[in-house]
């Protein structure tokens, strides 16, 4: 028998402590796939190897995270760059606010949910009334077109992702849910529904990028109709 104790030389890995950042791309990895709906703190602290007790170290609650994801969701979004005429600028910040949506999960959802207390969300908020004004709005015009710009961009998002699902969990497409309302709203009687069955390719268009430059130029040609700038 030997005399020398036992040495296990075996070596323990010890995992490095997490961060918050690496907890918000976490959620934000999570939430592409099984959507907001599906995100339990549970299920985080499964994706990140921990006790679901751990992610309080980094966060008050389930809100306070779906806050920093937001802010997170919003710091993807490139930046405008100035020195064009200030149409065209809204229109590029506005067609990247919807790409910057639509590259995750319910991320329309999310921002329309949580209030921007995130420094990016509150940047982004900032730069658009800072170019609103620069356009000749006046402080409360200015604010009341930030809020409707986000609201267009945020809720015309969520329908897109809305329809995109609905046709996901029938197992078809969008392309397909659309041409078989152009067929219906043909059939329906012309008398009882004439402008419904004339227009019925135009009401039931699979054109979303189309759509949504359509709501944008309204958008701006309301702006370009406002009165001399007001306080």
């Amino acid at each position: 028998m030997s005399l020398i104790p036992y040495q296990d030389t075996r070596r323990h890995r010890v995992r490095p402590p997490l961060d918050r950042g690496q907890v918000v791309r976490a959620v934000l990895a999570l939430m592409d796939e099984v959507g907001l709906d599906g995100l339990t703190m549970r299920r985080l602290a499964d994706r990140l190897g921990i006790k679901a007790a751990s992610l309080y170290r980094h966060v008050r609650d389930k809100q306070e995270l779906l806050v920093l994801v937001a802010d997170e969701i919003g710091g993807e979004i490139p930046v405008v760059e100035n020195g064009r005429p200030w149409q065209d600028m809204l229109i590029d910040l506005a067609q990247r606010y919807r790409r910057g949506l639509l590259a995750h999960r319910d991320a329309a959802r999310l921002l329309a949910n949580t209030s921007p207390a995130g420094p990016r969300r509150l940047h982004a908020i900032d730069s658009l009334l800072g170019l609103l004004q620069s356009a000749g709005l006046g402080a409360r015009d200015a604010a009341r077109a930030a809020y409707h710009l986000n609201n267009f961009v945020t809720e015309f998002v969520a329908d897109e992702v809305r329809f995109s699902t609905a046709a996901e969990r029938l197992g078809t497409s969008r392309e397909n849910m659309l041409g078989e309302a152009r067929r219906h709203f043909r059939t329906l009687p012309p008398g009882e529904y004439p402008s419904l069955t004339k227009l019925a390719d135009y009401v039931a268009e699979d054109d979303a990028d189309g759509l949504f430059q359509f709501g944008l130029d309204l958008w701006i040609r309301g702006l370009e109709r406002l009165p001399e700038p007001r306080t």
